[in-house]
């Protein structure tokens, strides 16, 4: 007898970001020298306060469940945090804590669409995105942008996209895998479009603190009321706290969405950790020195990777203005055989890369453009100078 899972399951792909980084852990296990500058982690610690925090719950007794949204002191740390920042009054009801910010897109999602409703997704895209929509019966409607546009979405771009089935914008700024950041005048065209159609927007701003030469985050709910009440705010502690493993992600919307966000949640997983809640509290109120020195890292980090990569034959990319990635374009290598293997896609570029020249890239087919490649500058300086240093040899070596 044939067993049977979901029919939607069986169409889901599985994230290409984990699969390469489970295959370096792999060749680590195996004592095989690799270079990851794959997964988007920060190499650095949680802040010690952070950690402490964590241990006084525990020694406190703070192992027992939470209200499913989340604890009232967390929701008023969320909403302290965005007026402080963004200058967006909210209160505790327009607040959900979940586990982790993708556990948060997926309660969106799963508190707005109806099956068939179409989401625009700019590509490239991060790529769980698509996977989670479907996941939650949508259809995502890819639109593609344009490098010389800093790979952002225009107002042109997105209203040819528009039709009588779309319910949701996904914004991404600043941008996984490129690094972009939209402007004000490029987010009040984005608002203007889905203002007069009615459309909702899920803006991922979880790299919002990783802002590089004076550049600024700008929250599309906060260019006024209407689409604000339109928005669904995606942020969480992964990234700018170096937290990727406590699993805390939020969400900030009108109270109806997160309502259902909520009741959602309480079948799925209850609520986030506890003991995460707490550790998230002292993070958002206490002292942002660590996250603004994990900055001042990041790009000196940036800098160089791009200089470096800039420089070998063959290879295009654009500065980053945020986050912690350099998109690469390695057109110039399609076609071409590296150790003797035609070079098709991005994937046989990257599986080539990390087998044989034990570099881990993540190949542009999981964000929707297969001519690129990603790196990922969230690891040590030294990492990345004797990386780009293999990379550039094999490449150079086994490249015909």
């Amino acid at each position: 007898m044939e067993l049977r899972i979901s029919d939607k399951i069986s169409k889901i792909a599985p994230s290409i970001t984990l699969s390469i980084d489970a295959k370096l852990k792999q060749m680590l296990a195996d004592g095989i020298k690799v270079y990851g500058f794959g997964v988007g982690e920060p190499d650095f610690e949680t802040p010690k306060y952070i950690r402490d925090a964590a241990v006084e719950a525990i020694d406190k007794g703070m192992t027992k469940y939470t209200p499913a949204q989340g604890t009232m002191e967390l929701r008023k740390a969320i909403c302290a945090k965005m007026k402080r920042d963004h200058g967006l009054e909210y209160n505790p009801n327009q607040i959900i804590a979940s586990s982790g910010a993708k556990h948060s897109l997926s309660n969106s999602f799963a508190a707005i669409l109806n099956p068939g409703d179409e989401v625009i997704v700019p590509v490239p895209y991060w790529v769980s995105y698509t996977e989670i929509i479907k996941l939650n019966d949508g259809v995502p409607v890819l639109v593609p942008t344009k490098k010389e546009n800093g790979f952002k979405m225009t107002k042109e771009e997105l209203m040819s996209a528009v039709t009588s089935k779309t319910k949701a914008i996904l914004l991404n700024t600043p941008n996984n895998p490129t690094g972009s950041i939209y402007t004000e005048s490029e987010l009040k065209d984005i608002a203007d479009v889905a203002v007069s159609n009615n459309i909702y927007v899920v803006s991922d701003e979880i790299y919002e603190q990783l802002t590089y030469d004076g550049k600024k985050h700008i929250s599309i709910a906060a260019l006024g009321e209407d689409i604000k009440e339109l928005s669904i705010v995606i942020n969480g502690m992964s990234k700018a706290y170096a937290m990727t493993g406590w699993r805390l992600g939020y969400a900030c919307a009108n109270e109806k969405i997160i309502k259902a966000m909520s009741s959602v949640q309480s079948h799925a997983v209850s609520h986030p950790s506890s003991i995460t809640q707490y550790a998230s509290v002292v993070a958002l109120n206490g002292p942002q020195d660590d996250v603004h020195k994990m900055v001042e890292q990041f790009a000196k980090r940036r800098t160089y990777m791009f200089d470096r990569l800039s420089k070998i034959e063959g290879l295009k990319c654009l500065m980053p203005d945020g986050a912690f990635y350099i998109y690469v374009d390695i057109t110039n290598y399609i076609n071409k055989e590296l150790c003797g293997q035609k070079i098709n896609s991005s994937l046989d570029f990257a599986q080539i890369l990390l087998e044989q020249g034990h570099v881990a890239v993540i190949p542009g087919a999981a964000f929707g453009t297969d001519n690129f490649i990603r790196f990922s500058y969230a690891t040590s300086m030294e990492i990345i100078e004797k990386g780009i240093d293999a990379f550039e040899d094999f490449v150079k070596k086994n490249l015909k």
